[in-house]
Protein backbone atom coordinates (compact mmCIF):
# COMPACT_ATOMS: atom_id res chain seq x y z
CA UNK A 1 0.00 0.00 0.00
CA UNK A 2 1.58 3.27 -1.11
CA UNK A 3 2.09 5.66 1.84
CA UNK A 4 0.50 8.51 -0.12
CA UNK A 5 -2.84 6.70 -0.25
CA UNK A 6 -2.99 5.17 3.21
CA UNK A 7 -6.37 6.18 4.71
CA UNK A 8 -5.70 8.14 7.90
CA UNK A 9 -9.19 8.97 9.18
CA UNK A 10 -10.94 7.16 12.01
CA UNK A 11 -14.07 6.98 9.85
CA UNK A 12 -12.39 4.78 7.24
CA UNK A 13 -14.07 1.36 7.72
CA UNK A 14 -10.83 -0.63 7.98
CA UNK A 15 -9.22 1.91 10.30
CA UNK A 16 -12.34 1.83 12.46
CA UNK A 17 -12.09 -1.97 12.73
CA UNK A 18 -8.44 -1.69 13.76
CA UNK A 19 -9.00 1.14 16.24
CA UNK A 20 -12.01 -0.49 17.86
CA UNK A 21 -9.55 -3.15 19.01
CA UNK A 22 -6.26 -1.29 19.30
CA UNK A 23 -7.49 1.54 21.54
CA UNK A 24 -8.22 -0.56 24.61
CA UNK A 25 -8.80 -4.24 23.84
CA UNK A 26 -5.22 -5.62 23.88
CA UNK A 27 -4.73 -6.37 27.55
CA UNK A 28 -1.44 -7.25 29.19
CA UNK A 29 1.92 -7.89 27.57
CA UNK A 30 1.89 -9.50 24.12
CA UNK A 31 4.95 -10.90 22.36
CA UNK A 32 3.50 -9.57 19.08
CA UNK A 33 0.81 -6.98 19.84
CA UNK A 34 0.17 -6.04 16.21
CA UNK A 35 -0.66 -9.63 15.32
CA UNK A 36 -3.03 -9.65 18.31
CA UNK A 37 -4.75 -6.56 16.87
CA UNK A 38 -4.91 -8.33 13.52
CA UNK A 39 -6.47 -11.44 15.02
CA UNK A 40 -9.20 -9.50 16.84
CA UNK A 41 -9.98 -7.04 14.02
CA UNK A 42 -9.74 -9.57 11.15
CA UNK A 43 -7.44 -7.19 9.28
CA UNK A 44 -4.22 -8.74 7.88
CA UNK A 45 -1.25 -8.11 10.16
CA UNK A 46 0.83 -6.38 7.48
CA UNK A 47 -2.03 -3.96 6.81
CA UNK A 48 -2.50 -3.31 10.53
CA UNK A 49 1.14 -2.24 10.75
CA UNK A 50 0.93 0.00 7.67
CA UNK A 51 -2.28 1.70 8.73
CA UNK A 52 -1.29 2.29 12.37
CA UNK A 53 2.05 3.73 11.24
CA UNK A 54 0.25 5.95 8.74
CA UNK A 55 -2.26 7.23 11.27
CA UNK A 56 0.58 7.88 13.72
CA UNK A 57 2.53 9.90 11.15
CA UNK A 58 -0.58 11.89 10.26
CA UNK A 59 -1.38 12.66 13.90
CA UNK A 60 -4.69 10.78 13.86
CA UNK A 61 -3.11 8.49 16.45
CA UNK A 62 -1.42 10.53 19.15
CA UNK A 63 0.71 7.77 20.62
CA UNK A 64 1.34 4.01 20.39
CA UNK A 65 2.74 2.41 23.52
CA UNK A 66 2.59 -0.36 26.04
CA UNK A 67 0.83 1.09 29.06
CA UNK A 68 1.66 0.11 32.60
CA UNK A 69 -0.62 -0.28 35.60
CA UNK A 70 1.00 2.72 37.18
CA UNK A 71 -1.15 2.48 40.32
CA UNK A 72 0.76 -0.73 41.08
CA UNK A 73 4.15 0.87 40.43
CA UNK A 74 3.94 4.18 42.27
CA UNK A 75 1.48 5.94 44.56
CA UNK A 76 -0.70 8.29 42.55
CA UNK A 77 -3.63 10.65 42.73
CA UNK A 78 -5.97 12.87 40.81
CA UNK A 79 -5.05 16.39 41.93
CA UNK A 80 -7.30 19.45 41.73
CA UNK A 81 -5.60 22.85 41.93
CA UNK A 82 -7.10 26.18 42.99
CA UNK A 83 -5.36 29.15 41.43
CA UNK A 84 -6.02 32.82 40.75
CA UNK A 85 -7.80 33.05 37.42
CA UNK A 86 -4.91 34.86 35.77
CA UNK A 87 -2.48 32.05 36.65
CA UNK A 88 -4.40 29.04 35.38
CA UNK A 89 -3.00 29.09 31.83
CA UNK A 90 0.62 29.45 32.98
CA UNK A 91 0.12 26.71 35.57
CA UNK A 92 -1.24 24.43 32.85
CA UNK A 93 1.87 25.05 30.74
CA UNK A 94 4.17 24.36 33.69
CA UNK A 95 2.49 21.06 34.56
CA UNK A 96 2.60 19.86 30.96
CA UNK A 97 6.09 21.02 30.10
CA UNK A 98 8.04 20.90 33.36
CA UNK A 99 6.67 18.08 35.53
CA UNK A 100 7.32 14.64 34.02
CA UNK A 101 5.33 12.97 36.81
CA UNK A 102 2.05 14.71 35.89
CA UNK A 103 0.21 12.86 33.12
CA UNK A 104 -3.22 14.23 32.21
CA UNK A 105 -3.36 18.03 32.49
CA UNK A 106 -6.87 19.46 32.04
CA UNK A 107 -8.63 22.77 32.66
CA UNK A 108 -12.16 21.96 33.84
CA UNK A 109 -15.33 23.94 34.35
CA UNK A 110 -18.03 22.80 36.77
CA UNK A 111 -21.75 22.95 36.11
CA UNK A 112 -22.71 26.24 37.75
CA UNK A 113 -21.25 27.89 40.84
CA UNK A 114 -21.03 24.61 42.71
CA UNK A 115 -18.64 23.15 45.31
CA UNK A 116 -15.14 22.88 43.90
CA UNK A 117 -15.89 25.07 40.88
CA UNK A 118 -12.89 27.26 41.77
CA UNK A 119 -10.57 24.27 41.26
CA UNK A 120 -9.97 24.77 37.55
CA UNK A 121 -6.75 22.83 36.93
CA UNK A 122 -6.81 19.04 37.23
CA UNK A 123 -3.83 16.70 36.85
CA UNK A 124 -2.95 13.08 37.40
CA UNK A 125 0.22 12.43 39.36
CA UNK A 126 2.51 9.49 40.12
CA UNK A 127 5.42 9.75 42.57
CA UNK A 128 7.61 6.65 42.97
CA UNK A 129 8.41 5.36 46.43
CA UNK A 130 10.01 6.28 48.79
CA UNK A 131 9.38 9.88 47.76
CA UNK A 132 6.43 11.90 49.02
CA UNK A 133 3.47 12.72 46.80
CA UNK A 134 2.41 15.49 49.16
CA UNK A 135 5.88 17.04 49.14
CA UNK A 136 5.81 16.89 45.35
CA UNK A 137 2.46 18.70 45.26
CA UNK A 138 3.69 21.35 47.68
CA UNK A 139 6.72 21.94 45.48
CA UNK A 140 4.50 22.27 42.40
CA UNK A 141 2.11 24.57 44.26
CA UNK A 142 4.97 26.93 45.02
CA UNK A 143 6.06 26.94 41.37
CA UNK A 144 2.61 27.70 39.93
CA UNK A 145 1.25 29.93 42.70
CA UNK A 146 -1.57 27.60 43.74
CA UNK A 147 -3.76 28.72 46.60
CA UNK A 148 -4.76 25.14 47.46
CA UNK A 149 -4.70 21.63 46.08
CA UNK A 150 -6.64 18.47 46.77
CA UNK A 151 -5.02 15.05 46.33
CA UNK A 152 -7.50 12.26 45.58
CA UNK A 153 -5.81 8.85 45.44
CA UNK A 154 -7.87 6.09 43.88
CA UNK A 155 -9.04 3.68 46.58
CA UNK A 156 -9.86 1.31 43.73
CA UNK A 157 -10.59 1.26 40.01
CA UNK A 158 -13.71 -0.15 38.37
CA UNK A 159 -13.15 0.77 34.73
CA UNK A 160 -10.03 1.89 32.86
CA UNK A 161 -9.79 1.88 29.07
CA UNK A 162 -10.32 4.68 26.56
CA UNK A 163 -11.90 3.28 23.41
CA UNK A 164 -13.47 6.21 21.56
CA UNK A 165 -14.25 4.41 18.31
CA UNK A 166 -15.67 1.36 20.06
CA UNK A 167 -17.99 3.53 22.20
CA UNK A 168 -19.51 5.54 19.37
CA UNK A 169 -23.23 4.94 19.19
CA UNK A 170 -23.49 3.41 22.66
CA UNK A 171 -27.04 4.02 23.84
CA UNK A 172 -27.63 5.75 27.19
CA UNK A 173 -28.11 3.11 29.85
CA UNK A 174 -26.20 0.42 27.95
CA UNK A 175 -24.30 -1.61 30.53
CA UNK A 176 -22.73 -4.97 31.27
CA UNK A 177 -24.76 -7.79 32.73
CA UNK A 178 -22.83 -7.64 36.00
CA UNK A 179 -21.34 -4.80 38.07
CA UNK A 180 -17.72 -3.86 37.40
CA UNK A 181 -15.32 -5.52 39.80
CA UNK A 182 -13.04 -3.37 41.98
CA UNK A 183 -9.32 -3.41 41.32
CA UNK A 184 -7.41 -2.28 44.39
CA UNK A 185 -4.05 -0.58 43.94
CA UNK A 186 -1.14 -2.60 45.33
CA UNK A 187 2.30 -1.09 44.77
CA UNK A 188 4.95 -3.74 44.10
CA UNK A 189 8.71 -3.39 44.41
CA UNK A 190 10.90 -4.15 41.39
CA UNK A 191 14.63 -4.59 41.07
CA UNK A 192 16.84 -2.54 38.75
CA UNK A 193 16.75 -5.05 35.89
CA UNK A 194 12.95 -5.19 35.98
CA UNK A 195 12.76 -1.39 35.86
CA UNK A 196 15.13 -1.46 32.89
CA UNK A 197 12.74 -3.72 30.98
CA UNK A 198 9.69 -1.65 31.98
CA UNK A 199 11.29 1.62 30.91
CA UNK A 200 12.20 0.11 27.53
CA UNK A 201 8.73 -1.41 27.18
CA UNK A 202 6.73 1.74 27.91
CA UNK A 203 8.54 4.15 25.59
CA UNK A 204 6.17 5.35 22.82
CA UNK A 205 6.75 3.87 19.38
CA UNK A 206 7.90 6.10 16.53
CA UNK A 207 6.21 5.41 13.16
CA UNK A 208 9.28 3.56 11.88
CA UNK A 209 9.13 1.27 14.94
CA UNK A 210 5.64 0.01 14.08
CA UNK A 211 6.45 -3.49 12.88
CA UNK A 212 5.73 -7.12 13.50
CA UNK A 213 8.04 -8.35 16.28
CA UNK A 214 8.39 -4.84 17.75
CA UNK A 215 10.27 -5.84 20.90
CA UNK A 216 13.51 -7.02 19.28
CA UNK A 217 14.98 -3.50 18.86
CA UNK A 218 13.95 -2.62 22.43
CA UNK A 219 15.55 -5.81 23.77
CA UNK A 220 18.81 -5.34 21.90
CA UNK A 221 19.02 -1.69 23.03
CA UNK A 222 19.31 -2.85 26.65
CA UNK A 223 21.55 -5.80 25.92
CA UNK A 224 18.92 -8.55 26.05
CA UNK A 225 17.82 -11.20 23.62
CA UNK A 226 14.30 -10.98 22.27
CA UNK A 227 13.41 -14.20 24.06
CA UNK A 228 14.69 -12.92 27.42
CA UNK A 229 12.84 -9.60 26.97
CA UNK A 230 9.57 -11.34 26.16
CA UNK A 231 9.93 -13.66 29.15
CA UNK A 232 10.64 -10.65 31.38
CA UNK A 233 7.56 -8.91 29.98
CA UNK A 234 5.41 -11.93 30.73
CA UNK A 235 6.78 -12.10 34.29
CA UNK A 236 6.03 -8.42 34.86
CA UNK A 237 2.55 -8.96 33.45
CA UNK A 238 2.02 -11.75 35.97
CA UNK A 239 2.97 -9.34 38.75
CA UNK A 240 0.13 -7.02 37.73
CA UNK A 241 2.16 -4.03 36.55
CA UNK A 242 1.47 -4.18 32.79
CA UNK A 243 -1.64 -2.55 31.36
CA UNK A 244 -2.71 -2.50 27.72
CA UNK A 245 -0.94 -2.14 24.41
CA UNK A 246 -2.78 0.88 23.05
CA UNK A 247 -3.09 3.30 20.18
CA UNK A 248 -4.19 6.61 21.67
CA UNK A 249 -6.30 9.01 19.62
CA UNK A 250 -6.39 12.74 20.10
CA UNK A 251 -9.41 13.52 22.26
CA UNK A 252 -10.42 16.92 20.95
CA UNK A 253 -7.57 18.18 18.78
CA UNK A 254 -8.29 18.38 15.06
CA UNK A 255 -6.78 15.81 12.73
CA UNK A 256 -5.21 16.59 9.38
CA UNK A 257 -8.62 16.42 7.69
CA UNK A 258 -10.15 18.82 10.22
CA UNK A 259 -12.15 16.13 12.04
CA UNK A 260 -12.11 15.31 15.74
CA UNK A 261 -12.69 12.03 17.54
CA UNK A 262 -14.57 13.64 20.41
CA UNK A 263 -15.52 17.17 21.43
CA UNK A 264 -16.35 16.83 25.10
CA UNK A 265 -15.02 14.98 28.10
CA UNK A 266 -16.97 14.90 31.31
CA UNK A 267 -15.78 14.11 34.83
CA UNK A 268 -18.86 12.86 36.69
CA UNK A 269 -19.09 13.20 40.49
CA UNK A 270 -21.34 11.30 42.88
CA UNK A 271 -21.52 11.41 46.69
CA UNK A 272 -22.88 8.14 48.04
CA UNK A 273 -23.18 7.01 51.67
CA UNK A 274 -19.90 5.90 53.28
CA UNK A 275 -19.69 2.13 53.08
CA UNK A 276 -21.46 1.92 49.71
CA UNK A 277 -18.60 3.14 47.51
CA UNK A 278 -17.77 -0.32 46.15
CA UNK A 279 -21.39 -1.02 45.30
CA UNK A 280 -21.90 2.36 43.64
CA UNK A 281 -18.60 2.19 41.76
CA UNK A 282 -19.50 -1.22 40.40
CA UNK A 283 -22.84 0.06 39.11
CA UNK A 284 -21.26 3.15 37.52
CA UNK A 285 -18.38 1.18 36.04
CA UNK A 286 -20.61 -1.38 34.32
CA UNK A 287 -21.98 1.32 31.98
CA UNK A 288 -20.36 0.98 28.57
CA UNK A 289 -19.86 4.71 28.07
CA UNK A 290 -17.47 5.02 31.01
CA UNK A 291 -13.76 5.13 30.15
CA UNK A 292 -12.76 5.51 33.81
CA UNK A 293 -14.60 4.82 37.05
CA UNK A 294 -13.08 4.87 40.51
CA UNK A 295 -13.55 5.47 44.21
CA UNK A 296 -11.81 8.68 45.23
CA UNK A 297 -12.44 10.78 48.32
CA UNK A 298 -12.82 14.38 47.17
CA UNK A 299 -13.47 15.90 50.60
CA UNK A 300 -15.56 18.77 51.86
CA UNK A 301 -14.44 21.17 49.13
CA UNK A 302 -16.33 18.96 46.66
CA UNK A 303 -19.32 18.09 48.85
CA UNK A 304 -17.76 14.78 49.94
CA UNK A 305 -17.89 13.20 46.49
CA UNK A 306 -16.49 9.66 46.62
CA UNK A 307 -17.31 8.03 43.26
CA UNK A 308 -16.05 9.53 40.00
CA UNK A 309 -15.97 8.59 36.34
CA UNK A 310 -15.00 9.95 32.95
CA UNK A 311 -16.84 9.72 29.64
CA UNK A 312 -16.10 11.22 26.22
CA UNK A 313 -18.40 12.14 23.38
CA UNK A 314 -19.03 14.31 20.36
CA UNK A 315 -22.19 15.88 21.76
CA UNK A 316 -22.64 17.40 25.20
CA UNK A 317 -26.28 16.36 25.44
CA UNK A 318 -25.34 12.77 24.56
CA UNK A 319 -23.05 12.70 27.60
CA UNK A 320 -25.72 14.28 29.79
CA UNK A 321 -28.21 11.62 28.63
CA UNK A 322 -25.73 8.95 29.71
CA UNK A 323 -25.26 10.68 33.05
CA UNK A 324 -29.04 10.78 33.57
CA UNK A 325 -29.26 7.05 32.75
CA UNK A 326 -26.55 6.25 35.29
CA UNK A 327 -28.27 8.40 37.92
CA UNK A 328 -31.54 6.59 37.29
CA UNK A 329 -29.77 3.23 37.52
CA UNK A 330 -28.22 4.14 40.88
CA UNK A 331 -31.65 5.15 42.16
CA UNK A 332 -33.20 1.91 40.92
CA UNK A 333 -30.40 -0.02 42.63
CA UNK A 334 -31.31 1.65 45.92
CA UNK A 335 -28.07 3.63 46.21
CA UNK A 336 -28.76 7.15 47.55
CA UNK A 337 -26.85 10.00 45.90
CA UNK A 338 -26.56 13.02 48.18
CA UNK A 339 -24.85 15.17 45.55
CA UNK A 340 -23.73 14.93 41.93
CA UNK A 341 -22.03 17.21 39.45
CA UNK A 342 -20.22 17.34 36.12
CA UNK A 343 -16.82 18.96 35.52
CA UNK A 344 -16.35 19.59 31.79
CA UNK A 345 -12.90 19.34 30.26
CA UNK A 346 -11.54 22.22 28.20
CA UNK A 347 -7.91 22.66 27.27
CA UNK A 348 -6.07 19.38 27.82
CA UNK A 349 -2.76 17.68 27.22
CA UNK A 350 -1.91 14.06 27.91
CA UNK A 351 1.52 12.54 28.22
CA UNK A 352 2.82 9.32 29.78
CA UNK A 353 3.76 10.19 33.34
CA UNK A 354 7.23 9.13 34.44
CA UNK A 355 7.28 6.58 37.26
CA UNK A 356 10.86 5.25 37.42
CA UNK A 357 12.58 5.91 40.78
CA UNK A 358 15.84 6.77 39.00
CA UNK A 359 14.05 9.40 36.92
CA UNK A 360 12.63 10.98 40.07
CA UNK A 361 16.04 11.24 41.70
CA UNK A 362 17.42 12.87 38.55
CA UNK A 363 14.51 15.33 38.40
CA UNK A 364 14.95 16.30 42.05
CA UNK A 365 18.58 17.10 41.33
CA UNK A 366 17.65 19.29 38.37
CA UNK A 367 14.96 21.33 40.13
CA UNK A 368 16.37 21.43 43.66
CA UNK A 369 13.63 19.40 45.34
CA UNK A 370 14.63 16.90 48.03
CA UNK A 371 11.46 14.79 47.71
CA UNK A 372 11.08 14.23 51.44
CA UNK A 373 7.75 14.63 53.28
CA UNK A 374 7.19 18.08 54.81
CA UNK A 375 7.42 18.00 58.58
CA UNK A 376 4.15 18.18 60.50
CA UNK A 377 1.83 18.43 57.49
CA UNK A 378 -0.88 16.26 56.06
CA UNK A 379 -3.69 16.54 53.55
CA UNK A 380 -4.25 19.57 51.40
CA UNK A 381 -2.04 22.59 51.05
CA UNK A 382 -3.74 25.98 51.41
CA UNK A 383 -2.49 29.51 51.55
Amino acid sequence: MNSTIIPITVDDPVNARILSVSEDQISGFMADPFRAISDQSSVPAAEVVIRIAGMLRAGTIRRVRQTLLATNLAPGALVAWRLPADRVAAAFDYMFQEDPFSGHVVIRTAEGNTPGADYRLWTTLKVPRPHSMEAHCRFLAAQIGAEAFRMMPARCLFTLGVGHVRRRGVAPGSRADEPAQPDFARVVDLDESQWQVLVAMKRPFAPEEIMLDPWTPRAHAIGMSTEAFVEAGKALNARGVVGRFSTFLEHVKKHADGSTVTRYNALFHWAVPPGRELEAGGEVGRHHVMTHAYWREAGAAFNDVNVMGVAHGREKQWLLDHKQAIDAHLEAAGIPVAYTNVFWGGRSEIKPSEIAPSAYVAWCGRVGHDGSPPVGTAGDASR
